[in-house]
């Protein structure tokens, strides 16, 4: 799969001229008087592993389905792989593998029998090759043990991972995968973990829809998050846990004296529990230049002016806000972080 992704990939960059494998603009869908998608703009980099966040009912699943032809937009416009959707639908679709809205299969086939005939539906799809690369997926995704066994005795987990494997039987540009670790346990969970790290590899872009952090957190290189219908950030991982607060947290027998010296620095400081050690004093670490002069609240300065004050520093910590702390505060949602 190496090679026909990577090149495949470098084939739409070259082609391209937005650098970008899915962009959408003022994408919205309405049902009825529900706008459920409002105006969403998207851009998600060529090789990147995007992560699309938000609590379920945010729109997540419905603007995929618009990105992939199978539901039409209220308004605006999709491209993907350089290339108008729904229009070009049918240049599209063969260069892309999808799990959305959970695997269907005929229960009463083995895992084997329904990807050859899943494979056997597309009119792009080599019957020479189908037997090794029907095999090929179900290792991938580590289901070789269970080819022969019949779906319906399937746990949710292995029919998840059987879906992973549909959307593998050829070599994909664009993976489009909807909380594709539900109902896995921690051992499914660390195998697609691997195997998205290693699609991205091969050079394809991945874009994972999904409202576990965790996940996120550990295999995305960009995000963009969703709340009630509408985009509300997008960018880097990086940049996105970035944006938030950051806090220090001190500890010291001179609360006052420390507390006097956060303020000079343009922080407003607050005492917290007392701990072994002496007071605690946290502040978060936003002040403006005319306060604190040039990188005043960079660690090192924070504490060489503590320390020049005479303030007696037996702890101290920098704290950012977590990217659970950022979406929470842009959603005014909880989220899961873990399985």
């Amino acid at each position: 799969m190496t090679g026909s992704g990577a090149a495949a990939v470098t084939g739409v960059q070259e082609n391209g001229t937005s650098g970008l494998t899915i962009e959408t603009k003022g994408l919205s869908k309405r049902f009825g008087h529900q706008l459920a998608v409002d105006s969403v703009d998207l851009a998600v980099p060529h090789g990147s592993v995007f992560g699309f966040l938000g609590p379920n009912g945010s729109g997540k699943t419905t603007t995929i389905r618009m990105m992939l032809g199978l539901a039409a937009a209220s308004a605006g416009t999709v491209s993907v792989l350089g290339l108008e959707m729904p229009g070009r639908l049918h240049d599209v679709l063969p260069r892309v593998g999808a799990l959305v809205e959970g695997p269907a299969f005929y229960p009463f086939l083995s895992g084997a029998a329904n990807l050859h005939r899943l494979d056997a539906a597309s009119r792009h799809a080599a019957p020479a090759t189908r037997k090794a690369r029907v095999q090929n997926a179900l290792e991938r995704v580590g289901l070789a043990h269970a080819a022969g066994k019949r779906v319906h005795a399937y746990s949710l987990g292995m029919k998840q991972r059987l879906g992973i494997a549909n959307a593998l039987l050829s070599p994909r540009e664009l993976l489009v995968l909807d909380e594709p670790t539900n109902g896995l346990d921690p051992q499914g969970t660390r195998e697609v973990r691997s195997l998205v790290r290693s699609l991205a590899a091969d050079g394809a872009t991945v874009f994972v829809s999904s409202h576990l952090l965790a996940e996120v957190e550990q295999i995305c290189t960009h995000a963009a998050i969703m709340s009630a219908g509408r985009l509300v950030a997008q960018g880097p991982l990086a940049e996105l846990r970035q944006a938030g607060e950051t806090r220090i947290r001190l500890i010291t027998p001179d609360a006052g004296a420390a507390s006097d010296v956060l303020r000079r620095l343009g922080m407003d400081p607050a005492q917290g529990t007392p701990a072994p050690e002496g007071d605690v004093v946290t502040a978060v670490a936003a002040v403006s230049p005319e306060a604190a002069g040039s990188n005043g609240t960079a660690p090192e300065n924070v504490v060489a002016r503590l320390v020049e004050a005479g303030v007696r520093v037996r702890g101290f910590s920098v704290e950012r806000e977590s990217l659970e702390d950022r979406f929470v505060a842009l959603t005014g949602e909880g989220f899961d972080v873990a399985q």
